[in-house]
């Protein structure tokens, strides 16, 4: 595919697979534009797979006054949970404990905040049945929804809900497949060595060979690595590590504790319950000066700090040794003179740069179709394409159906409408077997990885299309058999 596209021209390239490249590919095809797509390493690679996982209406902007953000919060948030893949998202309680640790003034913000979003959601048109409308909730009930509370002078909670995707990498991998369903070449292992007004230098990673792509127009939606290709662009990362916790540490809770970080009023950490009977704590907001690597390591003080704020409202408190694995991310914020990354805004930015591409930096995962809504809009202008409006806030991704807020199975809520071909392609022997005892991801999906969501190895199933990488141990039980299910299945190709 590679040598084809040398061989052409596309109208629009885009250089980077994570979740705003995959929109922008997505936007720009479904206008019926000629759109290419190159990726350095896998889809999902970078920041896009170490997020909270959640599509959110903005609380923290809300208490920080940033009403604006927090209303785009919304309208995304609703159409993605309503119509682009609700197959992916389903409404989370999000519970704050009226406990000795939440002082008064962060109970009376937070309840006004959860109040403020409401009224954002019924503005958005996000019906109650999607999620229910914030309320004061006993002890005993928050107890029953977190067990591991401590009842020690506790007062009741506010209760809220929002948004939660399945898994962060699972929607990049949704968007960029519904992309090359509408024409999109995704081209990963491919890295884009220089860019300019008419297409980029690009290097097949496998081989080391190289090659001219030409594009009427490219977009630079490479995130916090944006300045590698654009040395006028001063980035600043914020990393946001999260742990991971067994689902029983916490009492296997229903519902995502949020706790207020001490002596703020907008910052929290939250315990989120996930698939695979986990619980994933987060997060931080650190700044991360320097070279940008591969992949960020969590540090143990920040460890140490989401720790010590959620076993402020815990019975028994949490200790390291039960921590299962921690991740973290980068944050592709803008450059500015904030003395804390806290303070930098969430909004992203659009801009022609000097050597006559398009940048798209900046915001964040629950916005991504904006972003590349305005992305694509101000590429067409620059270049003169032709093509009509953004049609993405009424597209479905591929596999999108109104899902059971409970669905029957992890399956279904992994694939969606495609959970059934999951099972009717698999080829492999005992495609319902799970990979490894206790780890909830069939044999069949392992296949299906390769077939359709474009895996090439064991690092890409294992890390960005079933998550099982997060916990180490778990990472170690099915490695050899997910390694061998990828080695048959890429022979059959």
């Amino acid at each position: 595919m590679l040598e084809q596209l040398a061989g052409t021209s596309v109208d629009v390239l885009v250089v980077g697979g994570g979740i705003t490249g995959a929109g922008v590919a997505l936007d720009a095809a479904s206008r019926g534009l000629s759109v290419a797509l190159v990726e350095a390493e896998d889809l999902a690679f970078g920041t896009s797979r170490f997020s909270s996982k959640l599509v959110h209406g903005g609380l923290r902007y809300l208490a920080t006054g940033d009403v604006a953000t927090a209303r785009e919060s919304a309208q995304e948030r609703h159409l993605l949970m309503t119509r682009i893949a609700p197959h992916l998202i389903r409404p989370m309680a999000q519970l704050l404990p009226f406990a000795p640790a939440v002082t008064a003034a962060q109970r009376i913000t937070s309840t006004i905040g959860f109040a403020m979003g409401d009224l954002l959601r019924m503005h958005a048109g996000t019906p109650h049945a999607v999620l229910p409308a914030p309320r004061s909730i006993r002890a005993q009930t928050a107890l029953a929804m977190v067990p591991t509370l401590d009842p020690t002078s506790l007062r009741g909670a506010a209760l809220a809900a929002d948004g939660q995707l399945v898994d962060d990498a699972r929607l990049v991998i949704a968007v960029a497949r519904t992309a090359a369903a509408y024409g999109a070449r995704i081209l990963t292992r491919v890295r884009a060595l220089a860019l300019g007004r008419r297409g980029a230098v690009v290097e097949d990673a496998l081989t080391g060979e190289r090659f001219e792509l030409d594009a009427r127009a490219v977009v630079n939606a490479t995130g916090v690595w944006a300045g590698t290709l654009d040395d006028t662009i001063r980035m600043r990362p914020s990393r946001g590590t999260h742990i991971v916790l067994d689902a029983a540490t916490l009492g296997d809770p229903t519902a995502a504790l949020t706790v207020p970080h001490p002596g703020s009023i907008s910052r929290f950490v939250f315990a989120l319950p996930q698939q695979l009977g986990r619980v994933v704590v987060g997060l931080t907001d650190e700044d991360s000066p320097g070279p940008i690597p591969d992949v960020t390591a969590p540090t143990e003080p920040e460890i140490r700090f989401l720790l010590d704020t959620l076993n402020r409202v815990l019975r028994t408190p949490i200790r390291r040794d039960q921590v299962r694995g921690a991740y973290a991310g980068l944050r592709p914020l803008v450059g500015t003179d904030h003395a804390s990354t806290a303070d930098i805004s969430r909004r992203h930015l659009v801009a022609v740069s000097e050597g006559g591409f398009v940048n798209v930096l900046g915001g964040k995962l629950t916005t991504y179709r904006r972003m590349a809504e305005d992305a694509v809009d101000r590429t067409i202008a620059f270049a003169g394409l032709s093509a009509g409006p953004t049609r993405t806030a009424a597209l479905p991704l591929v596999g999108a159906i109104a899902a059971p807020t409970k669905p029957a199975r992890a399956l279904d809520w992994r694939y969606g409408a495609e959970a059934g071909r999951v099972l009717a392609q698999a080829r492999c022997a005992d495609p319902l077997q799970p990979i490894a005892d206790g780890i909830d991801v069939t044999r069949a999906e392992i296949e299906f990885a390769v077939r359709a969501e474009g895996a090439m190895t064991v690092d890409d199933v294992l890390d960005r299309r079933t998550r099982i990488g997060l916990v180490d141990d778990d990472r170690r039980r099915a490695h050899d058999v997910v390694a061998a299910l990828v080695a048959e299945t890429l022979a059959e190709l």
